[in-house]
Parts: structure tokens; C-alpha cells; sequence
């Protein structure tokens, strides 16, 4: 019971990070990067459908992406998404591709990035203690109903508070090399 209750925790922590590491993909450093498209959502006939089913990309430059369609039918659609995206772009449609030129970044833009970044992070490590609360309420309540003993339950708990600070560590790593990302002109 010990067992499963801390895989499970180790588990979700994990998924946690996982989570984490998906957000700071999606915030723009200084290069154009498809994953940035991951959260865009295009209404293609009545359905909310995320761009990268929609389309292929292309990165010939750093600041520039080419998005194909593979329906032509649904290139206003995907160039209005981009238009009321959080990116900052400015797309072209040429009635075959469009070509997004991402703006440089400015110092103020880069600020705002990173506190958007440490938001996340702060986010991801709420997860894990929430997650690491919900398994030490479990571990207590099999104290509790004699389903282990005392000894048993207080090294799973130490076992727990070690996973928790190691998965805290990995965001807080991520955080730091994200801002570095960010900061680097």
C-alpha cells in the first residue's frame, strides 16, 4: 500500500515536470520554433483544432517560420488565429503559405517573458506540493487504519519529501536555464 501510494505520487510529479517543461517550450526565446504554434487554436468547421494538425512549418530563418496548410480552404482561418495569438506576429498570407515573422525582442518583452516564466514554474511547483499533501494524508491515514507501521510510514514519508525536493530542484533548474534563454541578447 506504501509502495503504490508513493508510485503513484512519483508518478504525478513527474507529469508535473512534464507539464512544465511543455510551457517553457511555448514561450519564445529569440527563434522562430513550431513548438511556439502548440497552444494555437484554429476554429476549422465549427471545431476548435490546435494549428499543428492543420499545417506543416518550415523555419528558413531564425525570426521566420512558413506555415503550409494542408487544406487551402483554412488558410484565413489559421492567419486569424495567429492574428489573435499572444505571439506578437504579424502573418502573411501569399494564398499558398503563411509566413510569420516573429519581432525581435525587446528588453521590456523579455521582462514580461520571464515573469510569465516564473509564474509557470511557481504553478509546477504548487503541483508537486499539492501532490506530495495528498500522498502524506494517504500515508497517515494507513498509519492510521494499522495497515503499516509507524517506522514504515515515517521513512515513506522522508522517501516522499526527498522525491518532492528532487522534482522541485528539476523545475527550478528549468526555470533558471529558461530565464538564461531569455535574458541572452
Amino acid at each position: 500500500m506504501i509502495a503504490e501510494t508513493l508510485a503513484e505520487a512519483r508518478e504525478k510529479m513527474g507529469k508535473a515536470v512534464d507539464v512544465a517543461k511543455e510551457d517553457f517550450s511555448n514561450i519564445r526565446t529569440g527563434r522562430a520554433n513550431p513548438s511556439l504554434f502548440a497552444k494555437v487554436l484554429v476554429e476549422y468547421y465549427g471545431a476548435m483544432t490546435p494549428l499543428q494538425q492543420l499545417a506543416s512549418f518550415q523555419n528558413p530563418e531564425a525570426r521566420t517560420l512558413l506555415i503550409t496548410p494542408y487544406d487551402r480552404s483554412s488558410l484565413s482561418a489559421i492567419e486569424d488565429a495567429l492574428r489573435k495569438s499572444d505571439l506578437g506576429a504579424n502573418p502573411a498570407n501569399d494564398g499558398n503559405v503563411i509566413r510569420v515573422v516573429l519581432p525581435e525582442l525587446t528588453e521590456e518583452r523579455r521582462k514580461e517573458y520571464v515573469k510569465v516564466v516564473r509564474t509557470k514554474a511557481e504553478d509546477a511547483k504548487i503541483s508537486i506540493r499539492s501532490i506530495r499533501r495528498k500522498a502524506k494524508e494517504e500515508l497517515d491515514r494507513i498509519q492510521k487504519d494499522g495497515e503499516a507501521g509507524e517506522d514504515e510510514v515515517t521513512r515513506a514519508s522522508g522517501e516522499l519529501e526527498s522525491t518532492t525536493k528532487k522534482h522541485v530542484d528539476v523545475v527550478d533548474d528549468l526555470l533558471s536555464r529558461k530565464e538564461d534563454d531569455l535574458t541572452e541578447v
